[in-house]
């Protein structure tokens, strides 16, 4: 086992996103999960039907325990809720400056519920993105985070640039929400001082068991990057790890359901 990956997000009861879609995507990759959990969900495929936050200090206590014994090669955020969780993430891993951090500014859920406060995006701009190795915003998200409404195939490469100006070191722009039957996903890396563009096109998988895909996405980044792999090369993997998931869905629920988070390819491996 190797690649260790701190994940700091919200729980998902329905197992197909969050906390549990991420331990399922790092343990498939050979990869070691731990976790500081942020937040508690109440959902299923249907929906998102409650939310508790977990104690500021606590998310705090869980985050030092873990990477002051067992430590972390990357860590991935996720669900984040609001600007008080947002500022206490920030201000504990000032104290570990040295690890990789992937954040997936998640706001909103599948099925539309807001998971995260509309106070909250001008703390992650502020305090999280700027530290941030890399961002993996869906469409929405990056509209959000930079006040605009028409991104589209067309100008997600410039979307993607001024993101990268909040201070990030990367930003992968995901284009799943755009119509068409091919998803392309957009690369783009402040490397010694030029811009770097990668692009990513496959066919899309027209299905309604796509819950938990940026989670998967993120963390299977991720835990990529905690074994050694380039920045280009882990999103190429973890790309195609989802598709496979997507593609073996199992079928659950009435609603979005989820991945096949355990289905492997050849090209999901380490070599």
């Amino acid at each position: 086992m190797k690649g260790r990956v701190l994940i700091i997000a919200g729980s998902d009861s329905g197992g197909g996103a969050g906390i549990q879609g991420d331990i399922k995507t790092i343990t498939a990759l050979g990869g070691y999960a731990a976790t500081a959990i942020t937040a508690l969900t109440a959902q299923n495929t249907l929906g998102v039907f409650g939310v508790h936050a977990v104690p500021k200090e606590f998310i705090a206590q869980q985050i030092q325990l873990v990477l002051d014994d067992i430590g972390a090669d990357v860590i991935k955020t996720g669900m984040l809720l609001n600007a008080g969780i947002i500022e206490t993430v920030a201000n504990v891993l000032e104290d570990y400056p040295d690890i990789p951090l992937i954040v997936d500014p998640v706001m909103v859920a599948k099925g539309g519920a807001p998971l995260l406060e509309p106070d909250a995006v001008e703390m992650l701009i502020k305090r999280l993105i700027p530290r941030a190795t890399l961002i993996t915003p869906n469409v929405p998200e990056s509209e959000l985070l930079l006040g605009a409404h028409a991104i589209s195939r067309e100008n997600m490469e410039e979307a993607g640039k001024k993101l990268l100006k909040l201070g990030c070191g990367s930003v992968l722009m995901k284009g799943g929400h755009l119509p068409g039957d091919e998803v392309t996903d957009i690369l783009i890396t402040n490397r010694d001082s030029q811009l770097m563009t990668e692009i990513f096109t496959s066919p899309r998988i027209h299905t309604h068991h796509t819950h938990g895909t940026g989670c998967a996405l993120a963390s299977a980044i991720a835990v990529s990057l905690a074994q050694g792999l380039s920045l280009e090369k882990s999103v190429e993997r973890a790309r195609d790890y989802v598709a496979n998931a997507i593609k073996t869905a199992p079928g659950f629920g009435k609603g979005h359901g989820p991945l096949n988070h355990g289905c492997l390819s050849d090209s999901s491996k380490v070599s």
